[in-house]
């Protein structure tokens, strides 16, 4: 067991936060197309984009938080 998880935590953590670039990347580029397509629009994109930002910001923090509960039982 203890050595499934010191395989697998480092693993997590990396997957997590390539994921999360990947998600925020992909929700910048959208809200600055959407943006260059309807410039009137402009708050109201970027407040969307931000919220999203923050939520896929969110599900990285609690991954690190699983992976720290998980080593402190190891």
């Amino acid at each position: 067991m203890n050595n499934m998880l010191s395989l697998s935590l480092p693993l997590t953590v990396a997957f997590a936060a390539i994921a999360s670039a990947i998600g925020l990347a992909m929700a910048i580029s959208a809200a600055m197309s959407a943006i260059a397509r309807q410039p009137e629009a402009a708050g109201k994109i970027q407040n969307s984009m931000v919220i999203g930002c923050a939520f896929i910001e969110a599900l990285t923090i609690y991954a690190i938080v699983v992976v720290f509960i998980l080593q402190g039982k190891m």
